[in-house]
């Protein structure tokens, strides 16, 4: 996959997108590593999502991945939230809550339609299997959402440790400053 494909296909899978549950601008920067290497940025404002295949300078935050990752988020295949849960998409400047913005969006499912023909005793097969499947993912629901809250708990809490480690130095840097001044002043 070249990156112009990937920006292509990043674009069509957050077009129709509504962002109407992210109330603030987020600009976040993607620079993809190894196949199809480059950078876009995504851009949400207003319930409107922007994919373009620039560097964006003034971001909010940067994030690093892989266009296979990449690829599976649009396919489907992988979550935002488990992507950056699992470490395979970091971000690496800037305020690393603005990622979860891209966990807000709703993006549209395409339809699959599959027309096929079958025996009346291959229906019959067919249904029986479902039953039990259905019942079967039935009793596997309530663990899955379970396990997609814990995910988004640990990745909030990630977040918020990371902003927390950051605030103490700009605090501490603002106390010697004063010390500095108060010690010029006293002299």
């Amino acid at each position: 996959m070249t990156y112009e494909e990937l920006v292509e296909k990043v674009t069509k899978y957050y077009e129709g997108a509504s962002a109407k549950r992210v109330d603030e601008h987020v600009a976040i920067q993607v620079n993809v590593e190894g196949e199809a290497e480059g950078a876009f940025y995504i851009e949400i404002a207003n319930n409107f999502i922007d994919v373009q295949p620039f560097e964006y300078f003034d971001r909010d935050v940067m994030v690093v991945t892989t266009a296979e990752v990449l690829s599976n988020i649009a396919d489907g295949k992988l979550s935002v939230n488990d992507a950056y849960a699992d470490g395979k998409l970091r971000a690496v400047a800037g305020d690393a809550a603005k990622v979860l913005a891209l966990t807000a969006i709703e993006v549209k499912k395409a339809k699959k339609t599959a027309a096929k023909k079958t025996t009346a005793k291959t229906a019959t097969k067919t249904t029986a299997k479902k039953t039990t499947t259905k019942a079967a993912a039935k009793k596997a629901e309530p663990a899955k959402a379970e396990v997609k809250a814990e995910v988004k708990a640990e990745v909030k809490t990630e977040v918020k440790a990371e902003a927390k480690k950051t605030e103490p130095a700009k605090t501490a840097t603002k106390t010697t400053a004063k010390k500095t001044t108060a010690k010029k002043t006293t002299k």
